[in-house]
């Protein structure tokens, strides 16, 4: 099966190309495009693990190591688009255009950090695994329904696929022909699992065979070949050829979430080595140099205007009045039942007492 899903690759890993590019689809500004957000959403990614060991925001899920299959794939989309984020694809929602404050008010365990800015069509993270998939078949569908070329795309990790909601969603989107991409990030572990104890199958693209739709398995690393093979599965929903597999092979150089320790499960040497030789960053920066694309003025410009970005985004989250704790449980469901009621109850006496 990894010879009928080989790895696609534009750019390897010393920054070389290893195939022509499109001169029309990878522009110099779409690469230098790619190169600002990837340090953008890196920058923001170090400093929410900062904020977290602070105490100024909850547990966090790092991504660092999965930024060129983020953003390649988020810069695909048009504002009308819908995306569906697990809780580690913030920097996919950042590169759509997510509010940074509204992040961090999640991530500060606020209900008002899953709102998206007016207009766009975010869903709140899905912690429960693979849940979204179906949805995002949905919207997907909805969208078919009502004569719009819109399409959706659902994030997710390789434990995911070990889910019914991946099958279901996949085979329903499959049967309605939904303009839908299926985007996988195969970071190799679910949590503390190695993909080889998660499943018997090669790739993940190959499943995609199961329900009849292309299946594709790039370099996660390699941004042009992300944003390459997205723009391709796009067209491929918005022209009403339904949906696709995409799996994007990548690594997370930390922690599952900053509760986990990963030097529980894995050899971080390894993490170690795959920074110094496949960084999706450094790669895309060797090839701008080779291309003549690299500024280094330019280079330390952004880095600064991000920096400022993300204070002034976290400055805005710890300015916001204290959280009201009736939304938790007033807005479960459209009236309170018995059992929300009494936690409502027991949560503020236990407040009131002050034994928090």
């Amino acid at each position: 099966m990894e010879e009928q899903f080989p790895m696609i690759q534009w750019i390897d890993e010393k920054g070389s190309l290893v195939q022509d590019l499109d001169q029309e689809l990878i522009t110099e500004d779409v690469i230098r495009n790619m190169y600002r957000n990837m340090v953008r959403i890196r920058t923001f990614d170090r400093k929410a693990i900062s904020l977290q060991r602070q105490g100024r925001i909850g547990t966090y899920a790092p991504f660092e190591g999965q930024e060129a299959a983020q953003v390649g794939s988020a810069m695909c989309l048009r504002n009308t688009d819908w995306l569906f984020p697990t809780y580690r694809d913030h920097g996919a929602t950042m590169t759509f255009g997510h509010s940074l404050k509204t992040i961090l008010t999640y991530w500060n365990g606020r209900n008002e950090g899953c709102v998206p800015p007016e207009g766009l069509h975010i869903f709140p993270p899905s912690v429960p695994i693979a849940t979204h998939l179906p949805h995002a078949a949905g919207a997907a569908y909805a969208e078919k329904r009502k004569g719009t070329d819109n399409i959706a795309v659902a994030y997710f990790g390789d434990g995911a696929t070990s889910e019914g909601d991946f099958h279901e969603g996949l085979n329903v989107a499959s049967v309605l022909k939904s303009p839908v991409v299926f985007f996988n990030q195969n970071n190799n572990y679910a949590i503390s699992v190695p993909i080889h104890k998660q499943m018997n199958s090669k790739t993940i693209a190959q499943k995609s065979v199961s329900y009849d739709i292309p299946g594709v398995r790039v370099d996660g690393n390699d941004i042009i070949a992300v944003y390459t093979e997205m723009n391709r599965a796009i067209e491929r929903a918005r022209s009403g050829e339904g949906p696709t597999l995409i799996e994007a092979v990548t690594w997370r150089y930390g922690a599952h979430t900053t509760a986990d320790d990963p030097t529980k499960y894995r050899e971080q040497r390894e993490s170690e080595d795959r920074r110094a030789s496949k960084d999706p960053v450094a790669r895309l920066e060797l090839y701008m140099k080779q291309a003549g694309l690299w500024d280094e003025e330019w280079v330390t410009g952004i880095k600064e205007e991000v920096a400022q970005e993300i204070d002034q985004a976290i400055e805005e989250m710890e300015s916001l009045p204290p959280a009201d704790v009736n939304v938790i449980f007033d807005y479960v469901f459209e009236s309170p039942t018995w059992t929300i009621e009494k936690q409502k109850k027991d949560y503020v006496a236990l407040m009131e007492r002050g034994d928090q």
